[in-house]
Parts: structure tokens; sequence; C-alpha cells
């Protein structure tokens, strides 16, 4: 099944874009969506590697940060290879082809955009989640050399072509209004899809 709606979700660290994609998760429900992390099959093959827990890998705690550069590192060299190897990995996966909607929530790269662009065409919408350098701070970010100043943080940050931004700095009406736009986009999509 080719996927009626491909939502890309792009935002630096401590910005919300977890908390934001799990709550449309919720929102849309589990039974329609597959949630994507491309960072997945990066840190499946790292933690099986390093004999490191995967599910710590996954989180958002001081575990991941550690092995961060490493597996940034090794993931480069593959990319160079092929730019879309992990974003078909992760699509794979998480047999995101059982689902008419997906949310891929963590585009890093142009590169990223290219892949899905290329694949899936006028499925696809991008999200871009903002906060202020204040905000995610109150959410634990400390600014890293060599992770902050990369290219998994930085490479989208010249883009301008977002079908959605969403400030999320802790002012829930604003980031309410912001989902509840690619709430009803995805809805009137799905709702066209039925009637044809």
């Amino acid at each position: 099944m080719n996927p009626s709606s491909v939502l890309l979700f792009s935002g630096k660290r401590k910005s919300g874009k977890d908390y934001l994609t799990d709550k449309i998760h919720e929102r849309l429900g589990v039974q329609n969506v597959a949630m994507i992390k491309i960072s997945a099959p990066i840190k499946t093959h790292w933690a099986e590697k390093h004999h490191l827990n995967f599910e710590e890998l996954m989180s958002a705690g001081e575990y991941k940060e550690k092995h961060r550069q490493d597996m940034i590192k090794w993931s480069e060299e593959i990319r160079n290879n092929n730019y879309g190897y992990f974003c078909e990995a992760a699509v794979k996966m998480f047999k995101a082809h059982e689902k008419p909607i997906w949310i891929v929530s963590d585009i890093r790269r142009k590169t990223d955009l290219k892949w899905f662009r290329e694949n899936y065409g006028s499925a696809v919408k991008t999200v871009r989640v903002v906060a202020d350098d204040d905000v995610r701070r109150q959410r634990g970010w400390v600014f890293t050399t060599g992770i902050d100043d990369a290219e998994t943080e930085c490479n989208l940050d010249e883009e301008t072509e977002w079908d959605w931004k969403i400030v999320n700095n802790d002012n829930e009406a604003e980031t309410e209004l912001g989902m509840l736009s690619i709430l009803t986009w995805v809805g009137s999509i799905s709702c066209a899809q039925d009637v044809s």
C-alpha cells in the first residue's frame, strides 16, 4: 500500500519533535499510522555491534548522547554511498506500507527530504518544529561541539519550504493550533481518497 500522507518532521535537539509526533500519532490512531524513525536502523546496528541497549539508544537520555557522535560518523559513511539507505531501511523496519499515514519523526538532512519526495511525491508534507534556545535549555539541552554544529543538526537550517512551522515554546494554544492544521490536512486527504 502506498501512503496517502507522509509527514516529515524536522527540528533541533529538545525542540519537542517526539512530543508533537507522539501526540499527532495518538490523535490519528495507531491503527492508521506508521511511526517511522530514521535513526532506528542506525541505532539497531550500533546496539548489536557494540552490545548496547537499543531502547536506551532510542530514548532522549544521556545513554544516547554518549554514543551519538560515533553513530553519526558511521552512518555518514553509509549515506555517502547511498543517501536514501536509512530512509528505506526505516520504512521497511516499521512495516510502513501496511498503514495509510506515515509520520517520520526525525528528518535531519536535505537528502532525507529528497528521498521521500522522489519516492512518495505529493503525499509528502514537511513540518519544522522550532523552540527558543532558552526553552530547549530548560528541557535539558546543552550546546555540544561536534553535535549541535554538525550536519545532523544544521543541514536543514537554510531550508525554507516547510508546509508547516510549529513554534513549540510550551505555549499550548500555539502548539495545538499547529497540530490541528496538520490533522485537518490529513483528514481532508483521507476523506478525498475514501470518496474516490
